[in-house]
């Protein structure tokens, strides 16, 4: 990692200390703390008043025990978590994340980075994040809804439409977020719609809200490309992963004009020159829960799949990492310069590593950052909110209308930033630097809290 300014710096050194073996949340906030060195120096009071070291560090942090039973009567034990980092802003904003791999480092990691993010909106939302190292994977409905029973058996006490509003994330989607709030409303006996969003149709969800992270990343990248008098149409992209967040973003792009022309799992990507059939590609893994081998197979014809090697060895004008942290590496970036990418933007949080971001930079490619290109998701999240405060219910065609403004505005952020602290063009910079002072000048009025 480059070196940061001294003063900020020492704050690193103390990040570090404070949180010893949390890699990804290091990553989170150096990414971040290389980009203030010049608001510092303009700004001093940020400094004075320890701004970056408040926010480096979570107002509340909670771990919890979740016992359920599995189909075989036998109990099982898992770990919960919330993190609830700023409500500079808002009340605590932010998913809930079901995978082995989760721990503490990945939720701050996350809830950091969804401080800023959140900001970018421009909606009344801080940040938070939360999660349990529970794989939902091979498990009946019946032994994920007594999970997520458990679940929210404690963290009801630590939530609420103006305290902490959860969504969901990687392993959590409609069913689980059902679940969840069926028991949060068991418990407090409210029906209280705000407390979760991503929520079914029927019963408070918003229009939009499935296709708004995939969709909010395609409208970005669109703008970064009219910025340059160009457009997706007729441009060849390649997205990693195949969950909620790609599956959106392949459908988006096929309505700009662009072709996908390969997308990914854990156990390999497929290869499909003639374009991706997205409704193939949703009844293998929504209806089936299948494995991407199995779209190649019944795609045939020159569809493959590959099981070895990497994705971003496909040529391709646009890519789209939008499957997990640290996916995208320095030598997928060489491929990807080599081959002709004039954009990347992260459909998932941090999945390009930090070398991977300056060369890509460096060498001319627009890169858009997770805290700005995928922010539709939790956008339209605030936007689920406004209508169940309200008891409104908004059309696909208003919500995504609303979605695109968001999107427009978080770009066009990001673009007059990095033009006024001396970097233009550069959306890591613009993203931070803009997320970062909306948050601090809403800490400085708070007072010390």
């Amino acid at each position: 990692m480059p070196a940061l300014a001294e003063s900020l710096h020492e704050i690193y050194d103390e990040v570090l200390r404070r949180n010893p073996g949390e890699v990804e949340f290091h990553q989170a906030v150096h990414e971040v703390l290389d980009s203030l060195a010049p608001v510092v120096a303009k700004h001093p009071q940020y400094a004075d008043e320890q701004v970056i070291r408040r926010l480096c560090e979570p107002e509340r942090q909670i771990i919890f025990r979740v016992p359920w039973v599995d189909d075989d009567g036998r109990v099982q034990i898992n770990r919960g978590f919330r993190v609830e980092f700023n409500s500079s802003l808002g009340p605590y904003k932010g998913g809930l994340r079901f995978h082995p791999s989760v721990y503490l480092g990945i939720v701050k990691f996350l809830g950091f980075e969804q401080i800023f993010k959140n900001a970018l909106t421009g909606l009344p939302i801080g940040g938070g994040k939360g999660g349990s190292d529970f794989d939902p994977k091979g498990r009946s409905d019946g032994e994920i809804m007594r999970f997520c029973q458990s679940f929210m058996t404690e963290l009801y006490r630590h939530i609420g439409e103006y305290t902490d509003v959860p969504a969901g994330d990687i392993g959590v989607g409609g069913r689980e977020i059902g679940y969840l709030f069926g028991q949060y409303k068991r418990i407090t006996n409210r029906y209280e719609s705000g407390v979760l969003t991503g929520k079914g149709l029927t019963w408070g969800g918003s229009q939009v809200r499935t296709e708004a992270t995939g969709y909010g990343t395609v409208f970005f990248v669109d703008e970064i490309l009219r910025t340059r008098g160009d457009s997706m149409d007729g441009k060849t992209v390649v997205v990693s992963g195949s969950g909620n967040v790609a599956i959106y973003a392949i459908e988006k792009v096929q309505q700009l004009g662009g072709t996908v022309i390969g997308c990914s799992d854990s156990s390999g990507y497929v290869v499909d020159q003639k374009g991706i059939d997205l409704e193939l590609l949703r009844e293998v893994k929504e209806t089936r829960r299948g494995r991407i081998a199995e779209y190649a197979e019944l795609r045939g014809g020159d569809a493959r799949f590959v099981a070895d090697g990497s994705i971003w060895q496909l040529p391709c004008d646009v890519a789209l990492p939008c499957a997990t942290q640290n996916e995208l590496s320095v030598a997928d970036a060489e491929t990807l310069i080599g081959n002709g990418c004039i954009a990347v933007a992260e459909g998932a949080n941090m999945p390009c590593v930090p070398d991977a971001v300056r060369l890509l930079t460096s060498s001319g490619v627009a890169f858009a950052p997770g805290k700005a290109a995928n922010a539709g998701g939790v956008a339209t999240s605030a936007l689920e909110m406004q209508q169940n405060a309200s008891r409104d219910s908004w059309t696909f065609e208003h919500t995504e209308e609303r979605l695109a403004v968001i999107m427009r505005n978080i770009h066009d952020r990001c673009l007059t930033t990095a033009d006024e602290y001396g970097v233009p063009g550069n959306y890591v910079a613009g993203a931070n630097i803009s997320g970062f002072t909306q948050v601090a000048d809403a800490m400085l009025a708070l007072g010390v809290i």
